[in-house]
């Protein structure tokens, strides 16, 4: 197990700090194993749900590497960009399968269709799953504007009704997207997006969230320390009972030590 840097609680989110993003991931990658390990005895099965976009490579890295019984696990994902094929570079389908999926054996995986002809019966459908299939764990991320999944700020709803929607994205998000480097340019990042809701990566048992790198320590740092409300959707994860974040000493850089 790497070295805890620093660890403390906010609320109810516990936070775990490494010195390097190799570290960060593979202790979060540990922790999401013993979470299924323990799933998998007692159910005989386990549902996870998986985040994309650069920061999370460290953590998928270390995951497909653990000792779990793919064939036992089901696997969802947090969102996909509307209209995009699955061999778009940006597509987040690809991404999963091009990261791990290739590289392990899931009993099932149910992926967002974002270019699927009748979206509204895409999101209809996902949403049966998502409730036939009680999340385990959920590995999630951070974006640079406070954003879960693709649940902006102008778009978040800590009460949807919903477990999936069709998000609009706001600038901040789609600037990080083409900084990121998924995209040659601003008018190429879609505006929308299928993504899970609040709702639905709440009534997950556990919350892994893995936050790497000096772009996200504002949003890191309002995470902890900003109101709870939606100017910061990830304050949110506040209140969860089970929830953990794992940063990097980039990603803390502006928290008090």
């Amino acid at each position: 197990m790497p070295r805890i840097a620093q660890e403390f609680q906010k609320d109810k989110l516990q936070t775990v700090v490494f010195n390097h993003e190799q570290d960060t991931g593979y202790a979060a990658a540990i922790y999401v194993t013993q979470q299924l390990q323990a799933a998998i005895k007692i159910n005989g099965a386990a549902n996870l749900i998986l985040a994309t976009g650069t920061s999370q490579f460290s953590f998928l890295e270390a995951l497909k590497s653990m000792d779990i019984d793919w064939e036992k696990v089901t696997i969802f994902h947090l969102d996909e960009y509307k209209g995009i094929s699955d061999q778009h570079p940006a597509s987040f389908r690809k991404y999963l399968r091009e990261r791990i999926l290739n590289f392990i054996k899931p009993g099932k995986v149910y992926l967002i269709e974002g270019d699927a002809e009748n979206i509204e019966e895409e999101m209809e459908n996902y949403s049966r799953l998502l409730k036939m299939h009680p999340i385990d764990v959920a590995c999630i991320g951070i974006g640079e504007n406070g954003h879960i999944a693709f649940n902006d700020p102008p778009v978040a709803d800590f009460n949807d009704p919903k477990l999936i929607k069709i998000a609009i994205l706001d600038e901040n998000c789609r600037n990080q997207q083409l900084g990121e480097g998924w995209f040659p340019s601003l008018d190429q990042v879609p505006k929308e997006a299928i993504t899970l809701t609040i709702t639905a990566i709440m009534n997950c048992k556990v919350i892994s969230c893995v936050v790497p790198g000096d772009r996200k320590a504002q949003a890191v740092y309002n995470t902890l320390n900003a109101e709870i409300g939606t100017e910061c959707p990830a304050t949110i994860l506040r209140t969860h009972p089970n929830a953990i974040l794992f940063i990097d000493s980039a990603a803390a850089s502006k928290l008090d030590k």
